[in-house]
This record gives structure tokens, C-alpha cells and sequence, in this order.
């Protein structure tokens, strides 16, 4: 049966890669994808971009300037779906992110048409990444009223969507309980077969031609960017205990110097240049490699050389990267936050650290480092959970393409039980 696709994202294709791509190899399907201006390509899909119209400086309250861009986003979107009907394009289905306000009036253009929206993450003043870490967030006394106007967005969209989704169950019980029975908990899947451990794995270091190997003593982080929310000041304070104890270990870490979540530094440095000049004189910089943001290949054989790989994070959303670990056979050690717990199960398939302990952390990395053997039954046991809850061609993509179906045969899902708000464990256990 031949089928129109369209899917909405700012930055294409990002958690609709897989999804997106599968459809497009199909011989008998269209696939249209509106998106901001972006370089990245993908066989078989139409791009459309959006540009929404400035904004009106001054006549916003400045708590309401995030709503205002939401509007002008869907007010954008809404117009190029517009552009679509009129040439004779009608979606059997819309798949966008409700974040940025994009699906916010696609049914006023396609009112027939199902729409799908990705619920990433409701606001919350309490239990979530406000108020996490007193070091980079100070109390605002207007933090409610701000949350609140943010959630608006979220709430429109629910209201015209006929369904959605989100990517953890974590994730999902963040929302209020009336809204959780219309959102499918739903991750977008990672390639277990290409995401293998591999002992022949080696990493390239330009600056002094050094070769690592699985042989080696790695210590491993990675994130989009290095800021706190990631925990990038908690690990490096780590490594002066670390590399003291460990004068053969070398630590890989992957992300670029801007600011995904939260604020950035004062007096314009990045987080890097920041921790670096609070604890650089006290590490040993040439086994301290700052890779930046690296091609997919090359971060895969970071994890691939792991000996222990770090992963802390704010309770928010959880990073791709943290699965792509498992995946790879990674002795993980994960903050003891409830995105990471909603997975990892300490001394089976990884190991806690409570996100703000400094000593805890390199003792729990001087415990893989000094016995990596007897590590190996953690290894499988990550790489297990990724096959059995994440793989993407036999668990997860099936399960994306029967909700695609029955959205497209109007046989809306069955509605599901809310959970048990911002501590919910998982049901993975």
C-alpha cells in the first residue's frame, strides 16, 4: 500500500532518523520531512524548510517570549503544510515534535489527518532538572510561572493531537495523568548489530600519533556538549583522584563547547575552558584528549576502546549515547538519577555513583580500572539490555510501524495506565 509520510523536526532528522529512513526505503512511499535550514541529507526524503517570522522586540512579556516563538514556528510550519495541500500532497500521517510549537496548527491544515507528536519532556519545579544542582541554578522566584507558560505549548499540542509519544517511561510520567493515556512510551531504537563491542577497535589521537586499543586503560565520557547537565563538572573533578591513582589510564572525552541545556558560563568561556582553568594544573593534560564532536564511525570506536565509561546526568531527558554504550558492551557508571535507574540496575548491568560525589565516582572507576576482568559479566549483561529493550530492527521499529498502522486505520491505541509521577522506576527490571 502506498503511503504519505510527513514528519516535523527543527533538526532533521534527529529522533526520527531511523523511522524516517526505514520508510523512505520502502519502493511504494512518500516521505516529506519540514525541518530548519540544515545540511544533512537523506536518500528518499523531500526536505521542506521553515523559517519563522522575527519577532516583535518589546511587545512580548519577557516570560512569554518562548510561547511567542512557538507560535510563529507553528505559524510557519502551518503555512509550508499549506504550500504542500495546495500542489496535492496529503499526509496519511504527521509525525512532529511538539517542543518548539511545529505541530502546533498542522491540523488546521490537514484536520483529517492523524497526527502523531512527540512529547519529550514536561516542566516540572519539582523532581526534575530544576532545582537538581544549586551550582548552575539558582532558585527564581518566578520559576512556576515560567514552567508553567512552557508546558502551554505542550498542552496545546496534546489537545489537537490524536496521539503521542516519548521516549522512556520516565520520560512519559513527568506528564499530568490525564495526558500520560494518550502517550506511548516509545524509544527510537539503536542498531544492536552496528552498536557491537569490537576487540579490534583502536582509536587514532592526532596530537602526539598514539594509538589506544581495548589493551589500554581508557576512561571515556560523551555528550552532545560538556555542561552540567551531563555531569561534565563532576567527572572532571574526578580525574586529579583518577589519573593520580591510574598513571597508565588515558581519558577520551566526546562533545563540542556550546550549551544544549541550561545557561551558559559567565565571561564567555565554555564549560571546558572553565573546569580546565579551576583543575587543569592538578591533571595530567597529555592522557586528557578532547575529541569535540566526531563523525558517528569515530565515536562508536571510542566506546568500542572503553575500559569504563562515564555517563551522569540531570534528571531530564535521556542521552542516546547512554544505550549506544550498552549496545556497545560498556562497563557504564550512571548517576544515581531516575532517567539512568529507569535502566540500569547497579552491579548487573552497570554501576551507580551519586551524581554530585566527586570520591565516589573515581572509586567507581578505580573499580573497573583495577580488576577490568572481572567486569566482563557487566559488559554482557549492558549489552543484553540493549538487544532486549532497544533493539532497533527486531523490538523496536516493529512496535513503531504497528503504531503507525493502527493510527492510519483510525483504530486509536488502547489508552494506558499513568504512572506513578517523577520517581517511577521501570518496568525493565
Amino acid at each position: 500500500m502506498s503511503l504519505t509520510f510527513l514528519f516535523i523536526h527543527q533538526n532533521f532528522p534527529a529522533q526520527y532518523r531511523h523511522l524516517a529512513r526505514y520508510l523512505a526505503d520502502q519502493p511504494d512511499h512518500e516521505v516529506y520531512f519540514v525541518t530548519r535550514q540544515n545540511r544533512n541529507e537523506m536518500a528518499g526524503i523531500r526536505k521542506l524548510f521553515y523559517e519563522p517570522e522575527p519577532a516583535n522586540q518589546g511587545l512580548c512579556h519577557r516570560l512569554t517570549q518562548e510561547f511567542d516563538l512557538a507560535v510563529r514556528t507553528g505559524l510557519a510550519v502551518m503555512n509550508l503544510c499549506r504550500n504542500l495541500k495546495q500542489v496535492g500532497v496529503r499526509p496519511d500521517i504527521i509525525i512532529g515534535h511538539s517542543g518548539w510549537g511545529e505541530t502546533m496548527f498542522v491540523k488546521d491544515v490537514f484536520p483529517d489527518v492523524p497526527l502523531l507528536s512527540y512529547f519529550e519532556f514536561f516542566y516540572q519545579l519539582q523532581g526534575a532538572d530544576v532545582g537538581f544542582d544549586a551550582e548552575f541554578g539558582v532558585a527564581d522566584a518566578e520559576d512556576g510561572a515560567r514552567l508553567s507558560i512552557r508546558n502551554a505549548v505542550n498542552r496545546h499540542i496534546y489537545a489537537v493531537s490524536d496521539w503521542g509519544h516519548t521516549a522512556t517511561n520516565w520520560q512519559r510520567s513527568l506528564y499530568p495523568a490525564e495526558m500520560q493515556r494518550r502517550i506511548t512510551a516509545l524509544h527510537e531504537g539503536v542498531d544492536t548489530d552496528r552498536v557491537a563491542p569490537d576487540p579490534a577497535a583502536w582509536v587514532g589521537l592526532a596530537r602526539d600519533q598514539r594509538i589506544l586499543t581495548r589493551d589500554d586503560q581508557i576512561i571515556t565520557y560523551v555528550a552532545r556538549n560538556l555542561e552540567p547537565y551531563r555531569g561534565f563538572h563532576i567527572f572532571m573533578r574526578s580525574l586529579p583522584i583518577v589519573l593520580r591513582r591510574h598513571p597508565r589510564a588515558h581519558v577520551l572525552i566526546v562533545g563540542g563547547d556550546g550549551i544544549s541545556y541550561g545557561d551558559a558560563p559567565a565571561g564567555g568561556l565554555s564549560f571546558r575552558e572553565l573546569l580546565l582553568a579551576e583543575i587543569g594544573d592538578e591533571i595530567d593534560l597529555e592522557r586528557v584528549h578532547f575529541l569535540g564532536q566526531i563523525a558517528y564511525d569515530a565515536f562508536l570506536n571510542v566506546l568500542q576502546v572503553s575500559t569504563v565509561h562515564v555517563y551522569l546526568t540531570y534528571p531530564f531527558v535521556l542521552s542516546w549515547s547512554f544505550i549506544e554504550a550498552l549496545s556497545a558492551g560498556c562497563v557504564v557508571i550512571g548517576s544515581s538519577t531516575p532517567p539512568v535507574q529507569e535502566i540500569l540496575r547497579d552491579g548487573e548491568n552497570g554501576l551507580e555513583v551519586d551524581f554530585f560525589s566527586i570520591t565516589g565516582l573515581a572509586d567507581r572507576i578505580a573499580q573497573v580500572l583495577d580488576d577490568p576482568d572481572r567486569m566482563q559479566p557487566i559488559r554482557d549483561a549492558a549489552r543484553q539490555t540493549a538487544i532486549d529493550h532497544f533493539d532497533l530492527g527486531r523490538r523496536i521499529l516493529p512496535q513503531w510501524l504497528g503504531l503507525l498502522g493502527d493510527l492510519i486505520d483510525r483504530a486509536i491505541p488502547e489508552a494506558s495506565e499513568p504512572m506513578d509521577g517523577p520517581a517511577v522506576r521501570s518496568g525493565l527490571r
